[in-house]
């Protein structure tokens, strides 16, 4: 039996934050990854000589972020890239209507007050909402305080469809009312050209990471903690747990006793998502220049509605779109080129029969993955934002949770992770840590 002063389970951002932070302190610390590679959901794909994130891509704002700071001390590269969230007007966009043509300047302005305004209804609706209401539930609210006809109604309609499935994966109607409404992003919004998986290797620097070590069973008491992997028994003082909601919910992993209150029910109103990226990369471009989003509206749009160019961060004809939500669970098990098809018959509908197939396809697989279960967490229905907090109540002096689904601020960002970790570590410790000594040399 292997024996420490801590155990953390799961090498990504949250785990190598906590890591990091109390070997930094002194405790001897041990990481036990399931994968065989350390980063978590945080993975980048360098075949064929790109560089391709398939898991987290932006820091959204870097005002104040820890992770900006912490890739700036690094010496990581970023290059700006502001999306502005699942807004209408961020950047550049190209609407097109449901009769699959451009909306004019004046049409599209015209659009994007009417999201405005509902969203600025939304705040009231949301405020009023029942404890156990939907996304739906208030942003039908909202459009009813409009008076406005069907068809304008069902315009705004789909892009909060469209927001709520690609902000968290989501259908509108499984997404707790207070799922969306803060939006808000400070500063530029950044990617890595070099893979933001360069700050997992860096976090891990230095420690003890066993790869391929799956915890099956974490047992604990006030006498500390028992984690089980097919390899070796490793006992601590103490632990972090680091794995997503979907691992915690799964049968793979027994904890022992079970998750006491409140952590056992905020875990029952948190979900994993269904949400895929898929990295289009062509001959040539065949959209306008100076677009940064292509959106359309109406029922062709209800699976394939937004693709972003991402020619800028690698010289090559490249569109970035994602399948959300239902999409994504209809298109699960579908191959590759069944999935390009799809796409490309709306992308040909938008710009003719001459677009060409892409000479090269990334698609993630969040869904089957079994450290995971899907991309995030989001809140279902009942749910409350305190309950990210809540998952994360230490258990009996021991054990503490921590990840992107614990953090309530921004939950499901990368940003969030390593607050959590941070967070973690301190309890751990007992004592206030100053969350730069992530980044900070000896």
């Amino acid at each position: 039996m292997h024996t420490s002063d801590a155990i953390v389970i799961g090498a990504g951002i949250a785990g190598l934050s906590a890591a990091r932070l109390l070997r930094a302190e002194g405790l001897s610390v041990v990481v036990l990854e399931a994968r065989d590679r350390i980063g978590g959901r945080v993975t980048t794909d360098r075949s064929a000589g790109r560089v391709t994130d398939l898991g987290a891509s932006w820091i959204h704002g870097i005002d104040g972020s820890p992770v900006a700071a912490a890739a700036t001390a690094f010496g990581m590269r970023t290059k700006e890239f502001t999306v502005g969230g699942y807004q209408p007007d961020s950047r550049p966009i190209a609407h097109y209507g449901p009769d699959g043509i451009r909306l004019s300047d004046a049409d599209a302005r015209a659009y994007v007050a009417d999201i405005r305004a509902v969203d600025a209804a939304l705040r009231d609706a949301i405020a009023v909402s029942a404890a156990d209401a939907s996304y739906r539930d208030v942003t039908e609210a909202a459009l009813a305080m409009q008076g406005w006809n069907a068809d304008r109604t069902q315009r705004v309609r789909e892009y909060l469809e469209h927001r709520a499935e690609e902000q968290y994966g989501a259908w509108i109607e499984d997404l707790a009312a207070h799922g969306l409404d803060d939006d808000t992003i400070d500063g530029d919004e950044v990617v890595f050209p070099d893979g933001y998986d360069s700050l997992a290797t860096h976090l891990a620097e230095g420690l003890d990471v066993r790869l391929d070590h799956p915890v099956s069973r974490v047992e604990w008491s006030e006498e500390g903690v028992v984690a089980t992997t097919p390899h070796e028994v490793f006992r601590a003082t103490a632990a972090v747990l680091t794995v997503p909601v979907g691992v915690l919910q799964s049968p793979a992993l027994v904890i022992d006793p079970a998750l006491p209150e409140p952590n056992a029910g905020a875990l029952s109103r948190l979900r994993m998502n269904a949400f895929e990226k898929i990295f289009l990369r062509f001959p040539a471009r065949f959209w306008d220049d100076g677009v940064y989003a292509i959106r359309q509206q109406g029922p062709e749009g209800r699976w394939w509605h937004s693709w972003y160019d991402l020619t800028a961060l690698d010289d090559e004809p490249t569109l970035l779109t994602f399948a959300a939500g239902p999409a994504a669970k209809v298109t699960r098990d579908w191959d590759d080129d069944q999935v390009v098809e799809s796409v490309l018959a709306q992308l040909r509908r938008l710009f003719g029969a001459d677009v060409p197939a892409p000479v090269a396809v990334n698609r993630t697989h969040w869904q089957d993955d079994p450290f995971a279960h899907g991309a995030y967490a989001y809140m279902t229905l009942g749910s409350t934002t305190a309950d990210h907090d809540d998952l994360a109540t230490p258990i009996g002096g021991v054990l503490h949770i921590a990840g992107e689904a614990t953090w309530t601020d921004d939950p499901a960002t990368v940003p969030a992770a390593l607050l959590s970790g941070h967070r973690a570590a301190t309890r751990v410790l007992g004592r206030e840590v100053a969350v730069e000594r992530l980044w900070s040399r000896p």
